[in-house]
């Protein structure tokens, strides 16, 4: 028999190996996901703010699920326990809570540096926490202005300031900030979240250029109508006798959103581990639409 080439020997066994996973697939044993794609997120270190439901949640979830270890934060220290032993049973991974309010900055501090001395290291930063605040600008005051800029621009501010020299020392990481299409397309009675997320998209953009020379990446996402504990409660406040199904069915339709559904936090969870990985190691300064081909700006 001829010499044949190491390649074409690794090829082969790499066919066999492939074969055999999705042989196992087909008995349920094997995850496709894991046969056909590898985000290098093992052995990760990631915080996540607003860890506890939502968009935070289904973050720590596809993170945990690809190899990363995360620590979680959340204001409401039982049900955030509740989250992280949920997402640790279903993911297999190391999931740590901490009580945090990322609105006080000593909260913050304490929150990287539970994760570092925890873990050793840090990789990935998901500003994640806020909630949305839409009003008429007269009927805003100053207070509810500086609620939702301490809630959603100083914490993202804060908790990167205190996480960047841990990514420098790793060699690299990156940092997703969750903004909403208001960022790009505010609309009347929008203030103060599409204002505060602007700004945070301004930040975003910026420190992706200051901080590439270190190889960390930051980018954004912004979110249109998604799944959430928050519209969740609203549907409970109603009083409304349709299902939550429905109420969602109804609020897309009202919304005009063309794919005709509210997003999954799974699908925004999923972007997020994708753009934290190595799969994503040249996106930078972008800030991705994620509402159904809602908004008209790209």
């Amino acid at each position: 028999m001829a010499n044949r080439c190491p390649r074409c020997l690794e090829l082969e066994d790499e066919l066999i190996d492939l074969r055999l996973q999705l042989a196992a697939l087909g008995r349920g044993e094997y995850h496709l996901r894991s046969a056909l794609v590898d985000l290098g997120l093992k052995g990760k270190v990631a915080i996540v703010t607003g860890g506890s439901e939502g968009i935070g949640r289904a973050a720590a979830q596809s993170l945990g699920r690809e190899g990363a270890a995360v620590v979680v934060c959340a204001r409401r220290a039982d049900v955030l326990q509740r989250a992280a032993d949920n997402i640790a049973e279903a993911t297999g991974a190391e999931i740590v809570p901490v009580a945090a309010d990322v609105r006080n900055a000593q909260d913050i501090e304490r929150l990287v540096q539970s994760a570092v001395e925890r873990f050793g290291r840090l990789d990935i930063l998901v500003n994640n926490a806020g909630t949305s605040a839409a009003a008429a600008f007269e009927s805003v005051t100053d207070e509810a202005w500086q609620t939702d800029l301490d809630l959603k621009l100083f914490a993202a501010i804060r908790a990167t300031r205190a996480a960047v020299p841990h990514l420098r020392k790793a060699g690299g990481g990156s940092i997703v900030n969750i903004l909403n299409i208001g960022a790009k397309q505010p609309g009347a009675r929008s203030v103060p979240t599409s204002v505060s997320r602007a700004a945070g998209m301004a930040l975003m953009k910026a420190l992706s250029r200051e901080l590439a020379a270190d190889n960390i990446r930051v980018n954004g996402i912004n979110i249109g109508l998604i799944k959430s504990g928050q519209h969740e409660r609203r549907w409970h406040a109603s009083g409304s006798p349709a299902t939550l199904d429905e109420f969602y069915v109804e609020h897309a339709r009202r919304s005009g959103i063309p794919l005709g559904r509210v997003g999954e936090a799974e699908e925004v969870g999923d972007l997020i581990a994708f753009l934290c990985s190595s799969r994503g190691a040249y996106i930078s300064g972008v800030s991705i639409n994620v509402d159904g081909g809602h908004s008209a700006v790209v």
